[in-house]
């Protein structure tokens, strides 16, 4: 099985991509509001209670993932490089996949602020996240992120936590399927016949 964690900032298109690798593949997936938006409707959002089930149904369904005959399974992610437990966390999740043989890889999407807001009003994002429906307050969302996590994405300064299987890419002015060729060609991800 190869699994691919896609991470980067909020409305960068992260789950638009991987719907479209598992179109070219036949993979299987969770995007990170996969947890969020059941869970929303009962916890705040990032508080203690959310945080303790959102993380630990993600952890459940990894643990049942590698035990099948899946080809692929993607995951998208928000993660801040300046947190140390957040790549604590991405070796925790990574090893479940990788102490059962399988292979990990990583991809890191890039675009600025300006294109991600106008991407946080696709109708492919409002229809699968319904928490981002009200569109004022989904922008203020991602913008206040963008303040408080400068480090969503790698730099200089912030290298990604990763090096091997490994891509970044900037998807500023690439199609999801664009942004999907490229990481199902580098990774060489089996394509569904």
């Amino acid at each position: 099985m190869k699994f691919v964690w896609i991470v980067g900032p909020p409305a960068v298109g992260k789950m638009a991509v991987a719907l479209e690798i598992c179109k070219m593949t036949g993979f299987k997936m969770l995007h990170n509001h996969g947890s969020i938006e059941l869970l929303v409707p009962i916890f705040d959002f990032g508080t203690q209670k959310f945080n303790k089930l959102s993380n630990e149904f993600r952890r459940r369904i990894f643990e049942e993932v590698v035990t099948t005959d899946l080809l692929g399974f993607l995951f998208t992610y928000v993660t801040d490089l300046d947190q140390e437990n957040e790549r604590q966390y991405m070796e925790r999740i990574s090893k479940i996949f990788s102490d059962k043989g399988h292979t990990v890889y990583y991809v890191e999407l890039y675009a600025p602020l300006s294109i991600r807001l106008e991407r946080n009003r696709t109708p492919l994002r409002l229809d699968a996240k319904p928490s981002k429906r009200d569109i004022k307050w989904s922008n203020e969302s991602v913008i206040k992120m963008d303040r408080k996590y400068p480090h969503m994405n790698s730099s200089n300064e912030y290298p990604f936590f990763f090096k091997e299987n490994y891509i970044k890419i900037d998807n500023s002015n690439l199609t999801a399927r664009e942004a999907a060729e490229m990481i199902v060609s580098e990774f060489k991800l089996i394509k569904k016949v």
